[in-house]
């Protein structure tokens, strides 16, 4: 019997957060996963949920060298999810973070990292993105700081004071970037400096979605390391789920995406989960919060030829 998720209970944690946007709506998207029936989703298929409610976000007050927008929002909220995903994890629960911008997982991740240290471990994240979001202060020509997320977890230079505790940083080569195709020049630098491992969208095409996760998945099992899955809404295909500010042609089909988390669930391995980017204003009648929530399905357990024949 294959083992459908590494923890028998989830925590869903919203993080209204879209100050890290270039485009406001993220802050509903926590409101739009649950009205799409995440909970009740999970639930149906045997797992404990507890739906902790949206974080309150940390007074701060900071000014960050360089090109950056609203880091004070988002630095509050980078602390409260820090600290309410690694309670979470001491709790024996599955955290999985409702976005809210990408910038949420700069709370996320690193909340995870101090939980896998304190467990002698080390993490993998496997970033399902169009992006690396490896800018940093000095290289974004932005300053949206959803660009930036995976910079800070890294531990490169340039966030001090975003978080209020020294961070357990994340090996760059132990950072996945899957359906990768929007890659600013600075930041492609950068990542090919520091070894990440991305996956673009023409090495997808080359060698497949099972080749790549399995050798992700491998990877994970090698280090007996904990694993978080990130899901940005723009790692598939607009015409799938439109809902998104940073939409980018050529991602990720129905049938990639859900291959990519059914083998996910396969593994036993994930050990916490974020579902960003949402933007309910830009949704098609909720299309892109179902896609999500149907993807999470498949990350616990549901397979694509279980699902119900369409009606419209």
């Amino acid at each position: 019997m294959v083992e459908h998720t590494s923890r028998g209970s989830v925590a869903l944690i919203g993080a209204p957060v879209d100050g890290g946007a270039g485009l406001s709506g993220c802050i509903m998207g926590p409101a739009a996963l649950r009205v799409a029936g995440l909970a009740t989703s999970l639930a149906d298929l045997g797992v404990e949920v507890r739906d902790l409610g949206d974080v309150t976000p940390d007074q701060v007050s900071l000014k960050l060298a360089g090109a950056t927008h609203h880091e004070n929002e988002v630095a509050g909220f980078a602390r409260a999810l820090n600290r309410q995903g690694y309670e979470a994890l001491k709790s024996g629960a599955t955290p999985i973070f409702m976005g809210g911008d990408h910038s949420l997982s700069m709370g996320s991740v690193t909340g995870v990292a101090k939980y896998a240290a304190e467990q002698g471990k080390k993490l993998h994240v496997l970033w399902l993105d169009a992006h690396p979001d490896y800018n940093t202060p000095d290289t974004s020509t932005s300053g949206n700081m959803h660009g930036m997320s995976a910079a800070l977890f890294c531990g490169e230079p340039g966030f001090d004071g975003v978080l209020d505790e020294p961070i357990h940083p994340v090996d760059p080569k132990n950072y996945h970037v899957f359906g990768a195709r929007s890659i600013d020049e600075d930041e492609g630098t950068l990542l090919l400096k520091r070894g990440v491992n991305v996956m673009d969208m023409r090495r997808i095409d080359e060698r497949g979605v099972v080749a790549l996760i399995n050798g992700v998945l491998d990877a994970v099992r090698a280090d007996d390391a904990m694993f978080h899955v990130s899901l940005d809404v723009d790692f598939l295909d607009p015409q799938f789920a439109p809902g998104v500010g940073t939409t980018v042609p050529g991602g990720a089909t129905y049938r990639e995406a859900h291959l990519a988390m059914e083998m996910i669930c396969d593994s036993g391995l994930m050990s916490s989960m974020d579902l960003v980017e949402l933007n309910p204003y830009l949704d098609d009648r909720g299309k892109s919060a179902r896609m999500l929530v149907a993807l999470t399905e498949s990350g616990f357990g549901r397979r694509v030829f279980d699902r119900p024949t369409s009606t419209g």
